[in-house]
């Protein structure tokens, strides 16, 4: 994909699923809650995870489905503790890094924008040290309002100044693009790898990538090692 980066001032970027491998997310909330709920409550897997898989999508498209203190007082279980025995799985996609190195390079604005409550904010960041990569980092939560809500975008406005005829959007949602659309947020860019469990599949109605390296000019001249102990310096705080 081809894009006029002179046309492009705001770069804003969904993180899980977008930046960072959903399994992580996907294994937590599927296997590990109802496993752990299970042991506690003294229930089977299969029906522990049947009951909460339902409860989970009873909050889909609200704040409370990434409302981590709602989810403990529901569950009656520490689940940013139950977060920290899994957090080995938490991961970058590929070309993250290169890409938001190339941001930084050409002086883009460039905005983490996630419906993830702060304190998985938190958990993440510490663990991929990607926030000085960022001019700054919104929750859906300080917001009000979740992505799947199409006044989001405008309310958004009230934290980060943009021009969505000059903003290019990153998402593993085609929901939250769709809401984005709504607001004419020019750019809008499916990652449709959004997990390293699945195989990934092109969005019908979006303009698709597999991994950010795709919207890199030029972009073997600008590898960076993922893995580089100096990842951080690549993304220094402004």
């Amino acid at each position: 994909m081809k894009l006029d980066w002179n046309d492009i001032d705001t770069v804003l970027l969904d993180m899980d699923g977008t930046l960072l491998d959903r399994n992580f997310d996907d294994y937590f909330w599927l296997v590990h809650v109802p496993r752990r709920w299970g042991e506690k409550n003294s229930k089977s897997f299969d029906y522990a995870q049947k009951q909460l898989t339902e409860l989970f999508k009873s909050e889909e498209n609200s704040l409370n489905w990434t409302d981590l203190d709602y989810w403990s007082e529901r569950l009656d279980m520490d689940i940013p503790v139950l977060k920290t025995e899994v957090q080995h799985l938490i991961a970058v996609h590929p070309h993250v890094m290169e890409f938001l190195f190339f941001l930084k390079q050409h002086g883009k604005k460039t905005w983490l924008v996630t419906n993830a409550h702060s304190k998985t904010l938190t958990l993440k960041m510490k663990r991929t040290k990607i926030a000085p990569c960022f001019d700054g980092i919104i929750s859906a939560h300080s917001v009000g309002l979740p992505k799947e809500d199409n006044r989001f975008w405008h309310e958004l406005q009230k934290h980060v100044h943009y021009d969505p005829s000059r903003t290019l959007l990153g998402e593993d949602s085609e929901t939250n693009l769709a809401t984005a659309e709504s607001y004419s947020i020019k750019y809008l860019i499916y990652v449709s790898h959004y997990s390293s469990s699945i195989q990934p599949k092109p969005s019908d109605r979006f303009a698709s990538i597999i991994t950010f390296n795709k919207l890199i000019p030029e972009v073997g001249s600008m590898q960076v090692c993922i893995d580089s102990p100096v990842r951080q310096s690549l993304c220094p705080a402004q």
